[in-house]
């Protein structure tokens, strides 16, 4: 199992809204919605902050088919982001509180 963190920034910074369990619980929805099976998805959360949202995403480790038999971390990485892009474009929430996500930077895809 692999474990990604990730965060989306506001659009404009403000105290997280009283209604944060609902604003957690329709990104983790939305994750669902638009999650494929090669994501691997297996569990998915949620917590508002002022300035973000922060997501936790368990996927199923792959084997990249690799001779050697080593799991590569990065394709985790790479299927989280695209699962949280195709969540953002398509969620009218996601769309209006939060910047669309950047892309992994090179030290993510290799920290585990």
């Amino acid at each position: 199992m692999d474990i990604v963190y990730a965060s989306l920034k506001r659009r404009q910074p403000a105290a997280a809204e009283a209604s944060g369990a609902a604003e957690a619980a329709e990104a983790v929805d939305t994750l669902w919605a638009h999650s494929e099976p090669a994501d691997g998805l297996q569990h998915a959360s949620a917590q508002p902050v002022d300035d973000r949202i922060d997501l936790l995403l368990y996927l199923l480790s792959r084997d990249p088919s690799d001779p050697s038999g080593r799991l590569d971390p990065a394709d985790a990485v790479c299927r989280a982001h695209g699962l949280i892009v195709r969540s953002h474009r398509t969620s009218p929430m996601l769309l209006r509180r939060y910047l669309p996500p950047e892309p992994p930077q090179a030290t993510d895809r290799t920290a585990r």
